[in-house]
């Protein structure tokens, strides 16, 4: 294993069965991130997927994986960074994605299924795990204290099903932090049209930038006065956590018209 992949291994069975217990996997093909050394691998196939695919970076890994499943033509083992790897040459229909993320970069990794979304990428189900206080913020709900802007990207395409904790205590070696599972389903249709999550990113960076001042001044960056007043709704003396998600999809909508 390399330190500098962030890695932190299941070893847990009860875990690696709670969480494939949250879906049905019949009949669906199976992307699974960072699989490891295979805990969480060996419970999908306990499950009959379609098809199983493994994205590894960790050439050790790859080698390890490739002996142990080599019998098995259902599964396809790709060594690459998840990161930089072509999500859509998955082309896959019922897809179900899951994956124990390395911790310092699990937002990316988010934040890039997220952007892939579409009709080229299509998937079922989402179950991943982070570090505890990353999922907080995640999940977070407006008006609450880890409401931010990864809670309001991610709503934008996703809700959450079910989540549950893990302790350190099921993953070698053990992590100093406790870690979520969160359990995201595909929000089958969405009322704002936002063509690029890169510019959400854009426009929640820019107001949350000065978190505990008013928005009046950087909204300015974003939105001219025409265009404010096509959102009622904004009121510019609130601070960046007191606006809702849907003014922020709103905003970026009329970003992107320039």
């Amino acid at each position: 294993m390399k330190k500098s992949l962030g890695q932190n291994f299941l070893i847990d069975r009860n875990i690696t069965k709670k969480i494939c217990n949250l879906i049905n996997f019949k009949n669906k093909n199976v992307l699974e991130i960072g699989p490891g050394n295979g805990a969480l691998t060996e419970e999908i196939l306990k499950k009959k997927p379609k098809s199983l695919t493994l994205i590894e970076k960790d050439d050790q890994l790859i080698s390890f994986l490739k002996k142990k499943y080599s019998s098995d033509r259902s599964i396809k083992i790709i060594c690459s960074d998840i990161l930089k790897f072509d999500l859509t040459k998955i082309k896959k229909d019922k897809l179900i994605i899951l994956g124990n993320l390395p911790y310092n970069i699990s937002s990316q990794i988010l934040v890039k299924i997220l952007k892939n979304l579409s009709s080229k990428f299509i998937i079922d189900d989402l179950v991943l795990m982070f570090q505890k206080e990353l999922g907080e913020k995640i999940i977070g709900q407006f008006k609450s204290k880890s409401y931010g802007r990864l809670s309001i990207i991610t709503n934008l395409k996703l809700y959450v099903l079910k989540k549950f904790l893990v302790s350190s205590n099921c993953f070698f070696p053990k992590p100093k932090v406790t870690s979520m599972v969160i359990h995201f389903k595909i929000k089958k249709t969405n009322k704002f049209n936002i063509k690029q999550i890169d510019n959400l990113e854009k426009v929640t960076n820019i107001l949350f930038s000065n978190k505990r001042k008013m928005i009046n001044k950087n909204i300015k960056k974003i939105l001219n006065k025409e265009k404010l007043t096509q959102i009622p709704k904004l009121k510019l003396n609130l601070r960046p956590e007191e606006i809702h998600p849907e003014i922020y999809y709103k905003i970026t909508e009329l970003f992107e018209e320039k």
